[in-house]
């Protein structure tokens, strides 16, 4: 499987501004499966934007939704991605073909009783997908060229500077559900923050909190995820199976247990773990619990007799949306550090499995569909 070297984009490479009448995608077809297919490619109406799709990460509520078959298919999934205007609707004015552009896929009203309240995920028009590249619209970043509806237009696209490697633009929505996260839980420069899991999603929660000030103990199964979260800010980084990481929680807290900790990963006990490591009035925050089908069982006196808060996030703030941009774009936060490997689209079923059970040096990986291996 191609590495992380094995190519390099950037919004300044010449692109053709006309798209072709058919694509290839990687279309989610029920039972776990994805085949890459050609397909009519995505036709624009009025104030809407055609995007030639330059590379799109691969995140883990993708796939839930394919190895889970959460959602009825056809589909076609891919949410992080990052591309060039190719076709612009009429009405639109703040786009031009060739601007490089960062999409969102969700954006909300704005109007609504969960806006007022900044709860944006649980708005109305928020839950609905206005990114697609055929089917039932489900963000379509694995496909060659993507359709922006209008509402995404007006408030849920980001022009990529000159210079910026689409690589590293497809992180601005993963940095902003990690940066949505982070603000809801305010980290404070004297806490002990517990962050479990160290994945990609975990490295940018301890490369965020690290600008807190807040000190940091990390947990992950995998050994070079723990290096690469020493470098990232991590105070200490720790096998979750070694009994020695409740131990280093109770010597850094005077035995109290941490003040916050942020569950990064999914899997079984991690929640019940949180609990046990955390102390009295501590805050246990929810990132990765994300499927109808996962349960947790805590002890209820935990919680209302040990006066925890815990609470979830889940996707990105548009409020935030300017913020994440320029701490990825400007290069802030060095997130293409975490790429391991960029794989094609004919190969993208290698990248899933892969991400579903990642290997020593895996971490992120990004699908380029304007590449072909064959």
């Amino acid at each position: 499987m191609p590495t992380a070297d094995s190519n390099v984009t950037s919004c300044d490479l010449p692109v053709l501004y006309k798209a072709p009448p058919a694509m290839r995608a990687a279309v989610y077809k029920g039972n776990s499966s994805i085949e890459v297919e050609s397909i009519a490619t995505p036709e624009i109406g009025r104030n809407e934007l055609l995007i030639r799709v330059e590379a799109c990460g691969i995140c883990h509520t993708d796939l839930k939704k394919i190895e889970h078959n959460l959602l009825a298919a056809p589909r076609i999934y891919g949410h992080e991605t990052a591309g060039v205007v190719v076709g612009v609707g009429e009405g639109v004015r703040d786009f031009e073909t060739g601007d490089g552009v960062v999409v969102f896929h969700h954006v909300p009203c704005k109007a609504c009783f969960y806006c007022d309240r900044k709860l944006y995920a649980q708005c109305p028009t928020y839950k609905k997908v206005g990114v697609t590249a055929g089917y039932e619209p489900a963000g379509g970043g694995f496909s060659q060229y993507v359709r922006v509806m209008d509402w995404i237009v007006r408030q849920g696209v980001e022009k990529i500077p000159s210079g910026v490697s689409f690589d590293r633009a497809c992180f601005v929505e993963p940095v902003n559900t990690c940066l949505k996260a982070v603000v809801q839980v305010e980290p404070q420069p004297d806490e002990v923050v517990a962050i479990l899991g160290q994945g990609p999603i975990g490295l940018i929660f301890t490369m965020l909190v690290h600008r807190t000030g807040a000190r940091i103990l990390s947990t992950d199964t995998i050994a070079h995820r723990r290096a690469l979260a020493l470098r990232f800010g991590a105070t200490s980084s720790w096998d979750p199976r070694e009994a020695g990481f409740v131990e280093a929680i109770q010597s850094e807290t005077q035995g109290r247990g941490a003040d916050l900790v942020i569950v990064a990963a999914s899997a079984p006990g991690l929640v019940e773990q949180a609990v046990r490591i955390s102390r009295p009035g501590s805050r246990i925050l929810l990132f990765a619990q994300t499927s109808h089908q996962e349960r947790i069982e805590v002890s209820g006196a935990d919680i209302c007799m040990g006066e925890r808060m815990l609470c979830g996030s889940y996707s990105a703030s548009v409020d935030l949306q300017k913020r994440a941009s320029d701490l990825v774009l400007s290069g802030d936060l060095p997130v293409e550090e975490l790429i391991s490997h960029r794989v094609p689209l004919d190969q993208i079923r290698a990248g899933i499995d892969l991400a579903l059970h990642p290997g020593e040096q895996s971490l992120k990986i990004i699908v380029e569909p304007q590449r072909w291996s064959q």
